[in-house]
């Protein structure tokens, strides 16, 4: 039994608990696996540790009013604990850590991630921020006290990207890839393509939650960037950094673009690839890419997600789905604490 201690409660700690309350008699019957959330801490709603575990109906419910506040009181039930105070003071042995991402310097997550580590507790995260800027670090500091560090949601959601690569391509030598691994920009494209506007396409996305209110790291490249980072660095072994890689956004793309592009049998689309040529050269970009309508990643429209790996054994693989949403993200998680708990 894994006893979780979940650091933020939104969309993908939700997505994960709503999960474990639903599927918690399916997955100790298949998979021999339990778990209970035993904490919960974030800087906005509040915190909840109970050693013997929370009530997931009553933690989703709470946290759907904004706090905690409406989470019942029960004997042992212990509130306002920080998130770092969460870590090491709780009962938890698996930290999911879920906080906002933070390209420039990770934190809080890093922090947090290194605190867990350093106790000897294990973490999964779908956190981009850490992993980006700090793989090799987390990954020597997990290995050092003998613990797991499990990051597959942090691109493509829950749709097993960097699992495939790292089991399902194993014995392969993988000397590039290529994604659309951005799925507001790809809503925002599709949705030029029926003939609307930038502007237009944006504000759908907006409104039906694919972009914040502020999309700039969602237009301009900068998540594709962090998630580019993660595959280069986690499954071909490079040391790329984020300033070394070319950005380029989609803000610029006119209708007349897609209009011209459509007469030429051919779609724009953000792409993040990466390339390592047989002397070792590297080159690794995101941008706006106009391709024909027969490459697989052509097909690939609206929120989803896709990503081509190039292998000297099996070409070139691609894998189609889900990049985001809370079920997707909370999948993910819910695949490493599988893979942790069968390692462990």
């Amino acid at each position: 039994m894994h006893r979780l201690a979940l650091i933020g409660f939104g969309n993908v700690g939700q997505g994960l608990a709503q999960i474990l309350l639903d599927k918690a008699s399916v997955l100790k019957a298949e998979q021999g696996f339990e778990a209970k959330i035993v904490a919960v801490a974030t800087l906005r709603k509040g915190s909840l540790y109970h050693p013997d575990g929370l009530d997931l109906k009553a933690l989703i419910a709470a946290a759907q009013t904004g706090n905690f506040n409406a989470y019942p009181d029960t004997a042992g039930l212990v509130r306002g604990l920080d998130p770092l105070a969460t870590i090491r003071e709780t009962n938890a042995d698996v930290i999911a850590e879920n906080t906002y991402t933070d390209f420039n310097t990770a934190e809080p997550a890093l922090t947090h991630v290194r605190t867990a580590l350093t106790l000897g507790k294990h973490v999964i995260t779908a956190n981009k921020g850490p992993v980006a800027l700090a793989y090799r670090e987390i990954e020597a500091l997990a290995k050092h006290h003998n613990v797991y560090f499990g990051y597959e949601g942090t691109v493509m959601g829950g749709t097993p990207s960097l699992r495939l690569a790292r089991l399902g391509l194993a014995g392969c030598t993988i000397s590039g890839f290529r994604g659309i691994i951005n799925g507001t920009t790809n809503f925002i494209l599709t949705q030029m393509e029926t003939g609307k506007g930038y502007a237009d396409a944006l504000a759908e996305a907006q409104h039906l939650g694919y972009a914040e209110a502020d999309p700039t790291g969602d237009v301009e490249g900068y998540d594709a960037l962090g998630k580019l980072i993660i595959v280069a660095n986690t499954i071909m072994g490079l040391a790329l950094k984020i300033k070394e890689v070319e950005r380029v956004g989609i803000t610029k793309i006119s209708s007349g673009d897609i209009k011209q592009a459509q007469a030429e049998a051919k779609r724009w689309k953000l792409i993040a690839g990466v390339r390592k040529s047989a002397d070792g050269q590297v080159q690794a970009s995101v941008r706006p890419e106009l391709i024909p309508l027969g490459d697989p990643l052509a097909s690939v429209g609206g929120g989803i997600n896709a990503i081509t790996y190039d292998t000297d054994l099996l070409g070139s693989v691609t894998l189609i789905g889900a990049g985001a949403g809370p079920q997707a993200t909370g999948f993910a998680l819910l695949s490493d604490l599988l893979e942790l708990d069968r390692r462990c």
